[in-house]
């Protein structure tokens, strides 16, 4: 009888033991589901992102589960067909695929604006006080127009004006802040034969009046620009636009035209290092691409932003930008949101500058190596 009594409370204890246990796992928190394209930062130090997981769930407790793809566009598109979404994307526009894209024109993004006033995990700032001016003011992170953010700004790599600091210093010439003040640089440079302006090729010079639009007329014009808004070339400031660009022409190296081609390009980057022409649009990628080239005596790169419009106004630079997003028919929200918020954080900053993955974060400049400090 005590044989049987014994065996039936163990039997009880065994049976809610695996109760128990049942409703602790049902209890579990799924797991933050982050899909990042694999880039050249992950090549220049492997397991960027994978750091990144790491260092979130140990500043949150939140557990991640990370896809990282170069062909991320297949990997995650064909499950998201079938309705298993990722939690959180990073994934820029202007790719080949145009999976983004073709989320904006469903309108198949959440909207992230409030994520601007949400706290940094681990800080006591809110997001919108670290991002630096101007990220979020555009139709790359606002889409629609209408003042909602749907991506949230990433890795950036500034295109403003490169020229030879050491001709600069031989010559005595100040860097230009208004365009009077480069029309007379202009002048100058024409009698050591020397132009005022080249560019590579056509995507340069595509990138240099983006940030000729801000300079003109701020982000409403730009964006009344690239939306295609009647009667916008009419304007003061698209007339203003459209006379600038014709004089530059007359003060732009005679051979570029004929050099601005995927052939051709590094002969007119060339003519910035050996003072045939003073100022070129590109990238901080120039450096790295020419460093074998034979540059003249003194060489040094410099950067600039476009000069204004007029005295005190604003000067702009043009950046490449990627972007953050959350699907729409993602299940774990709260938690994406709380993920992006992560990434503006200084700990999450120093990650990534590991990499030369830059964040559009006010004074991340003082994390950097010398040469990105200047760019």
């Amino acid at each position: 009888m005590l044989k049987r009594i014994l065996s039936l409370i163990i039997s009880v204890i065994l049976i809610t033991c695996l109760f128990a246990g049942c409703g602790q796992k049902d209890k579990t928190e799924p797991k933050l589901k982050v899909a990042a394209l694999s880039s050249g930062y992950e090549e220049t130090k492997p397991d960027m992102w994978k750091e990144i997981c790491t260092a979130f769930t140990k500043q949150t407790g939140i557990e991640t589960e990370l896809v990282l793809e170069k062909n991320l566009e297949d990997v995650i598109g064909a499950s998201m067909q079938g309705g298993d979404y990722p939690d959180v994307v990073l994934l820029a526009t202007g790719r080949e695929a145009g999976l983004t894209e073709q989320l904006i024109k469903d309108k198949n993004l959440t909207e992230l604006t409030d994520i601007l006033d949400m706290t940094v995990p681990g800080e006591k700032v809110k997001v919108k006080d670290k991002l630096e001016g101007g990220f979020i003011e555009s139709v790359a992170t606002n889409p629609y127009g209408d003042n909602k953010t749907y991506l949230m700004p990433m890795f950036y790599s500034p295109c403003g004006l490169f020229y030879n600091q050491g001709l600069f210093k031989a010559k005595g010439w100040e860097v230009p802040k208004t365009w009077d003040e480069m029309w007379e640089l202009g002048e100058k440079a024409k009698k050591e034969n020397i132009a005022l302006f080249t560019y590579p090729t056509t995507g340069y010079f595509d990138s240099f009046c983006f940030s000729l639009m801000y300079a003109v007329g701020g982000p409403e014009f730009f964006n009344k620009v690239t939306n295609y808004e009647k009667g916008v070339w009419e304007t003061e400031e698209g007339k203003t636009f459209i006379d600038i660009i014709a004089k530059l022409a007359s003060y732009t190296n005679k051979k570029t035209p004929a050099q601005a081609n995927d052939q051709d390009f590094s002969k007119n980057q060339l003519m910035v290092m050996q003072n045939e022409a003073l100022f070129m649009p590109n990238g901080t990628w120039v450096v790295g691409e020419m460093a074998d080239a034979v540059a003249a005596d003194g060489f040094e790169w410099g950067m600039t932003a476009l000069p204004a419009v007029k005295e005190g106004g604003d000067m702009y630079a043009y950046t490449w930008m990627e972007q953050i997003w959350i699907p729409k028919g993602a299940k774990n929200t709260k938690d994406a949101k709380t993920f992006i918020s992560y990434m503006y954080s200084n700990e999450a900053c120093k990650i990534f500058a590991q990499r030369n993955a830059v964040q559009p974060v006010r004074d991340v400049s003082n994390i950097l190596s010398d040469e990105n400090k200047l760019f």
